[in-house]
């Protein structure tokens, strides 16, 4: 049995475990130039380039009508590039830029340095693996 933290809360432990979650991200993340949703719309286009900024916004969590400032900030870093859709001119597809494509490499070891301290980031006491 797993010991839990504030007298077996879920929530608090629910929230625990997502403030380590996201530390673990940040640090990647940050370490590339990235905000973590940047990171998570990296890793959506390198699975299929050329989606819809709608579908794109729905891939990673967002909703489209607050995912322009994302795509914004992306683009500002010449990493994607907005494309007129071939048939709905009220539609943009997001597509990775050379520069984008290059980060591919670096995005998916940072992915796998994620997965392999996931374990470990629930064995330490709150905060101890925190301020690393």
């Amino acid at each position: 049995m797993v010991d839990l933290y504030c007298g077996g809360s879920v929530w608090c432990n629910i929230d625990i475990a997502l403030r380590r979650i996201d530390h673990l991200y940040r640090q990647e993340a940050e370490a590339l130039g990235l905000s973590v949703i940047e990171w998570y719309v990296m890793r959506a286009l390198y699975e299929e380039d050329g989606q819809t900024a709608g579908r794109l916004a729905e891939a990673v969590g967002r909703l489209a009508t607050s995912f322009t400032p994302i795509l914004d900030d992306i683009e500002g870093k010449g990493l994607i590039e907005r494309r007129s859709h071939p048939a709905d001119r009220r539609a943009v597809k997001i597509h990775l830029t050379k520069k984008g494509q290059a980060l591919k490499e670096r995005i998916a070891a940072s992915a796998e340095r994620i997965e392999s301290k996931l374990p470990n980031s629930f064995r330490a006491k709150i905060g101890k693996d925190m301020s690393q």
